[in-house]
């Protein structure tokens, strides 16, 4: 195999022309999989789709609850854009490499918008926790500038560490295996084949994915608690249970989209980081599953809970 080297600060970095996906291979009955995920593609594309046109049309729509929807079905849309294609593609065509440079840009995309959802979820919390526990002041502070600006540096930020991290994988050289025990360039698996010292890419990518799914999810536990506070205060159980029904879908994307991580992240520590095995391809298998189904659910739940074209109550 011919590899590409370049000289950086007196050592030689060592890039192959690509990397073999290969997470398929030991996974059993895999073309129902690919059936699940075609379906799944066609879901999300159409009804996101649908869902980001009926509020952009719709100017009693535009407001910063429907702005943080809209945030959320974009970023769904992309991320199963950036993901699901490729797969299909070594499916369909069984062509399993991917050019080094290529590998880098979708790792880049995937977890760019695999952490935006993330904060998604936690803006849609900040619009429940504002209209709820700050009914009479809500316009004031949840305002569509306001909102536009959340969502701006929530996407400005996740784009500035992905790029770094990614960055890094620049700095590894890869001398011996080129095959990437995983469904797509995953960031993990590709680092562990490098034949040089790893621990910056090791720190960035558990650093930043500790801290993309956990600083969202305790941002919403301890904006549910305010919530549920605020609630318990309300003097009729008609309204306690009106105001807790306006957050129910909410709660349902975030079981979702967060139990199937923090399952996974339990069972791999079971399994040594170096497994290349049929478990830890299952793993990623599941956590993908589970972010597909969160990407074709949210467009659901907010039709038929939030979403009915009818006067909105300011909430």
């Amino acid at each position: 195999m011919s590899f590409l080297r370049t000289a950086l600060n007196s050592s030689v970095i060592i890039h192959p022309p690509g990397f073999y996906i290969v997470g398929f291979e030991s996974l059993p009955s895999v073309n129902v999989f690919f059936i699940f995920l075609a379906i799944v593609y066609v879901v999300t594309v159409l009804f996101n789709g649908l869902l980001i046109i009926v509020v952009v049309i719709n100017p009693s729509l535009h407001t910063p609850k429907f702005l943080a929807v809209i945030n959320l079905a974009v970023i769904d849309l992309c991320f199963t854009a950036c993901s699901i294609p490729g797969m299909i593609k070594i499916f369909l065509f069984k062509d399993n490499f991917v050019p080094f440079n290529q590998c880098l840009v979708q790792m880049f995309f995937y977890y760019v918008f695999a952490a935006l959802e993330s904060y998604a979820l936690m803006i849609l919390a900040y619009d429940r926790l504002v209209a709820i526990c700050f009914a009479l002041r809500q316009n004031s502070i949840n305002t569509v500038r306001s909102m536009c600006c959340i969502i701006t540096i929530t996407w400005c930020y996740i784009l500035g560490v992905t790029a770094y991290s990614v960055a890094l994988i620049t700095k590894l050289s890869f001398c011996s295996s080129v095959k990437v025990f995983s469904y797509f360039c995953d960031y993990a698996p590709v680092y562990r084949l490098a034949c040089n010292d790893n621990s910056k890419q090791w720190f960035a990518g558990t650093f930043f994915s500790y801290l993309n799914l956990l600083g969202p999810f305790t941002f919403i536990v301890l904006s549910y608690v305010s919530i549920l506070v605020t609630v318990f205060r309300m003097k009729t159980s008609d309204n306690r249970r009106k105001t807790l029904a306006t957050c129910a879908e909410h709660i349902i994307l975030v079981a979702i989209f967060y139990i199937p991580f923090f399952v996974i992240y339990t069972m791999d520590k079971q399994l040594k980081p170096e497994s290349t095995g049929t478990g830890l391809n299952l793993s990623n298998l599941r956590n993908h599953i589970s972010s597909n189904c969160c990407t074709v659910l949210s467009f659901f739940l907010f039709l038929l809970v939030n979403f009915s074209i009818r006067p909105l109550d300011g909430a």
